[in-house]
């Protein structure tokens, strides 16, 4: 008879480890995506610059094209290099061999459907920018892709004025890394709330769908924890929502705000960074950053607000919004997984 094997519980540090090993693995999935992409992309502009420096031209050119594609294929079946993809590996070339440097590493590691897509749809440099860090920090679908560029999210992206204080606040390049991480505007239909709520319901909405809302605040963050408590002169302090950004290398600390910005909120955030700072950051961490999340803020407002504060501090609204349809579906999801926890 076989020796039962005994599983031992995991001690307290597992679910880390856990953590860690899931991480190491994402990580290593996403470098390797990239990689295969920029390998691909490094064949495909490398034939579309032969072909543009050979002059070959459609029309007159076709021919030899054809002949490439046929030839091509008997030699690497696997790749895509019909004529029409030969000519789009040209389009690629000539799109992009005159601009920086920046705007190539950037296309180079995106899905060669997307980079089409992108060839197709949009004409400007900074917005191709814009779109291949979406994609790369969100992971776009080449169907998300196509539905932000058609509700012109670039546009609003350049509309929305960002309201910070980082420049002041932090080293420059620090500064500048915090400024592309956080948004100015944070979507969060997701939560499905059709009736007004006070600030602990949206709160706790956002706990119970933290992993959708990290989605949102993109790539690097890792929650801590909601109502994080600090203790000071025998005094409490509670942080709405505490996370911990990897790239930043820094905590940061959400305050969520159900109506318009006021001033006296980055008074109080002000004194929660200093508390962080002081009671929770590491040695080897960068100072924490605050972000007061509200339903609408006054650019002026919080430029006056921000003036004289020495810590790094952002103000960013949210939308609650979803279209009726999604906001039935999430409502129903809500009440059948209320009910089977019920059950």
């Amino acid at each position: 008879m076989a020796k039962k094997v005994e599983i031992k519980k995991p001690d307290l540090n597992y679910n880390e480890i856990l953590q860690s090993a899931i991480v190491h693995i994402n990580t290593a999935r996403s470098l390797i995506a990239k990689q295969v992409n920029n390998s691909t992309n490094s064949v495909y502009w490398n034939l579309g610059k032969l072909l543009f420096e050979k002059k070959i031209e459609e029309g007159h050119g076709s021919g030899v094209v054809k002949q490439l594609s046929f030839d091509l294929k008997n030699n690497f079946p696997d790749m895509g290099v019909s004529p029409r993809n030969l000519w789009d590996m040209k389009r690629f070339y000539v799109r992009y061999y005159l601009s920086d440097s920046k705007l190539r590493q950037a296309v180079a590691v995106l899905p060669w459907g997307h980079n089409i897509l992108l060839m197709n749809k949009i004409d400007s440099d900074a917005a191709i920018s814009f779109y291949a860090n979406e994609i790369v920090t969100k992971g776009w679908s080449r169907d998300l892709l196509l539905n932000a560029i058609k509700m012109q999210i670039h546009e609003k992206f350049l509309e929305q004025s960002k309201a910070h204080n980082f420049d002041s606040t932090l080293p420059s390049e620090h500064a500048e890394y915090a400024n592309e991480v956080f948004k100015s505007s944070y979507n969060l239909g997701f939560l499905g709330i059709t009736n007004p709520v006070h600030e602990v319901d949206l709160e706790n909405r956002l706990i119970s769908k933290i992993k959708a809302f990290i989605l949102e605040l993109g790539k690097g963050f890792s929650f801590i924890g909601n109502q994080f408590r600090l203790e000071y002169n025998q005094k409490d302090y509670f942080v709405d929502l505490l996370f911990f950004h990897r790239g930043l290398r820094c905590l940061v600390a959400f305050e969520i705000k159900m109506g318009v910005f006021k001033a006296e909120y980055v008074g109080k955030m002000n004194l929660y960074l200093s508390l962080l700072d002081k009671l929770e950051k590491c040695e080897n961490e960068n100072q924490s950053i605050g972000v007061i999340l509200c339903a609408d803020k006054d650019h002026l407002d919080v430029e006056i607000a921000l003036q004289d504060i020495n810590k790094p501090i952002g103000v960013a609204e949210y939308q609650l919004l979803l279209p009726k349809e999604e906001l039935q579906a999430l409502i129903l999801n809500e009440i059948n997984a209320s009910k089977n926890h019920e059950q």
